[in-house]
C-alpha cells in the first residue's frame, strides 16, 4: 500500500526547498569578491557636450565602467552627476538635492564598485566625492563628502551620505557593497 502525503505536507516541504535555494543563491551572490576600477571625472578627460551660453551651465560626458557613462553637470557653482546605463537610460543623482546645497564640485576620480560576471565588469555601486563650500563665513573651506550611489537594473540613486572622517574611504565601500538593498537617499540630511 503507498501512501501519499497532504496537499499541506507537499507544499511545506516546497516552501522549504525553495528557501533553501533562494538562501544559497542569496549567499553565492554575497560573497561574489566587489574590487574597485576607477573612471576620470577631470575637466580634462570628459568631453564637453552643452554648454548654456546665458546661464554658463555645462554638460560634461565622462568615462564609465562596463558599458556605463557619467554626465558632470555645472549649474550656478553646484555639480551633479547624471549615470547613463548601457542602454542610453538617464539616472540624475541630484548631489546639489541629496548631498548638499551648497556651492559643489565632484572629485576627479570615480570609484565604481564592481563584481565580474562571464570575464566582464558589472558595476554594483559608485562612490563619488562631493566637495561642498557650506561654511559662508570662510567660503574657501570645502567639507568633503562622498556620496554613494547603488546601481541596479531597476533603480540608480544616492543610499548613502559619508561625511569626512579618517575612515571615510573605508566606510563608503562597506555601504557601496550593501547599497543594492539600501533605499535612496530623498533630501539634504544634516
Amino acid at each position: 500500500m503507498r501512501m501519499t502525503a497532504p496537499p499541506w505536507q507537499i507544499l511545506l516541504n516546497a516552501a522549504i526547498f525553495l528557501a533553501l535555494l533562494f538562501a544559497t543563491g542569496e549567499a553565492t551572490k554575497a560573497q561574489a569578491k566587489l574590487e574597485s576600477v576607477y573612471s576620470d571625472l577631470a575637466e580634462a578627460k570628459c568631453k564637453t557636450i552643452e554648454i548654456d551660453e546665458e546661464t554658463a551651465s555645462s554638460t560634461q560626458r565622462c568615462p564609465g565602467i562596463g558599458g556605463y557613462k557619467l554626465l558632470v553637470h555645472d549649474d550656478d557653482a553646484r555639480q551633479s552627476i547624471t549615470v547613463v546605463t548601457p542602454g542610453g537610460k538617464k539616472h540624475p543623482l541630484d548631489f546639489w538635492q541629496v548631498v548638499t546645497y551648497a556651492f559643489s564640485s565632484v572629485g576627479n576620480k570615480a570609484e565604481w564598485r564592481v563584481t565580474k560576471r562571464k570575464g566582464k565588469l558589472l558595476p554594483v555601486a559608485l562612490i563619488v566625492r562631493v566637495n561642498a563650500s557650506e561654511d559662508s563665513s570662510n567660503p574657501s573651506r570645502r567639507t568633503s563628502y562622498l556620496a554613494v550611489v547603488k546601481v541596479t537594473p531597476e533603480e540608480i540613486c544616492v543610499t548613502h551620505k559619508i561625511p569626512p572622517g579618517a575612515k571615510a574611504n573605508e566606510t563608503a565601500r562597506k555601504a557601496a557593497d550593501t547599497a543594492q538593498t539600501a533605499a535612496c537617499l530623498k533630501g539634504v540630511a544634516p
